[in-house]
C-alpha cells in the first residue's frame, strides 16, 4: 500500500505570542470562490483587534508579501483574542494544498484547545446578479453542531457535497470527534463578495452568541457592487448591436 504524506505545514508563533491565551471558537477562511472566507476573516481580525499568534510556513509557499497599513505580513497567519482564535489564507494555494492546510487547521485547532471550530467558505449563487438577500447554508461534523444551526435559523445542508478545505475538515471532524461546522454563503464567484462575508459573519455571531460589528464591511459591500454595477453598465453600453436575422444563414443549434 503506498503511504500519503497528509502531514500539516509548520506554524512558527510569533515571539510576542502567548500561548496560553489560546482556546474558545476558532474560526477559518481562505481565499476562495467570492473570496468570502478572507474577507470576513480580515473584518473580523480588524474589528476586534485581535492580536498576531502565529505564521504559516512552507518551502513550497510563493514569497510574497502583504501590505496592511503598511506592515507587512506572510499571506497565512493565526491570531488570538478573547475566546477566539483565528486561521486565515490570505491568496489562493493550488487545490494539490487542500489536505494539508485541513490537516494544518486541525493541528492549530487540537493544540490549542479550541473547544469547536468554524469554516466561512463561499458557494456559488445559482443567479449571477447582485442580489439583495442571499442564503447562508450550514453543516456540522457533530449532532451537537447541527442542533446549534437549527437553534441559529441557518438552513442545514441535506443532501450535496462540500469540495476543498472546507468539505475535508467537516469530514474529518465527523471522523475523529471533533466539533467542526462549514458556513457556506451564498456568493457570486465573479467578484470579492463583501454581502456574502457579511451573511456568514452574521451567522458566526448566532452560532456563538457574540457581537462583531458588522457596519464597515456592509459599506464595503455597497461600494463593490456599485462598482461592480457601473462595470455592468460600461460592458453593455460598449457591446456590440445583435446581428440582424438571416433567413439565408445557417443557424445552430444548441
Amino acid at each position: 500500500m503506498t503511504s500519503h504524506d497528509n502531514s500539516g505545514y509548520p506554524l512558527v508563533l510569533h515571539s510576542s505570542a502567548d500561548p496560553t491565551t489560546l482556546g474558545g471558537t476558532a474560526i477559518c477562511g481562505f481565499s476562495t470562490v467570492g473570496s468570502v472566507g478572507v474577507i470576513a476573516m480580515s473584518h473580523i481580525i480588524q474589528t476586534l483587534d485581535l492580536d498576531p499568534m502565529g505564521t504559516v510556513l512552507h518551502p513550497e509557499f510563493p514569497a510574497i508579501a502583504l501590505i496592511h497599513e503598511s506592515v507587512p505580513k506572510h499571506p497565512v497567519r493565526v491570531y488570538q483574542g478573547d475566546g477566539l482564535g483565528i486561521f486565515i489564507a490570505e491568496i489562493q494555494f493550488p487545490p494539490q494544498n487542500d489536505v494539508h492546510f485541513g490537516e494544518t487547521v486541525l493541528e492549530w485547532f487540537t493544540k490549542g484547545g479550541f473547544d469547536r471550530l468554524i469554516v466561512i467558505d463561499g458557494v456559488v449563487s445559482n443567479d449571477l446578479g447582485i442580489k439583495e438577500e442571499s442564503d447562508l447554508w450550514g453543516v456540522s461534523s457533530t449532532a451537537i453542531g447541527r442542533d446549534a444551526l437549527d437553534n441559529s435559523n441557518i438552513q442545514r445542508i441535506q443532501q450535496g457535497i462540500v469540495s476543498g478545505i472546507s468539505g475535508y475538515l467537516i469530514a474529518e471532524g465527523e471522523r475523529r470527534g471533533l466539533d467542526v461546522t462549514a458556513l457556506l454563503a451564498e456568493c457570486n464567484p465573479m467578484y470579492p463578495d463583501a454581502r456574502a462575508a457579511l451573511l456568514a459573519i452574521e451567522g458566526v455571531c448566532d452560532l456563538i452568541d457574540m457581537e462583531i460589528p458588522v457596519k464597515g464591511l456592509l459599506e464595503d459591500a455597497r461600494a463593490i457592487e456599485e462598482r461592480v454595477r457601473e462595470a455592468f453598465e460600461r460592458a453593455q453600453a460598449n457591446a456590440l448591436p445583435a446581428p440582424e436575422d438571416d433567413d439565408d444563414e445557417v443557424r445552430m443549434v444548441y
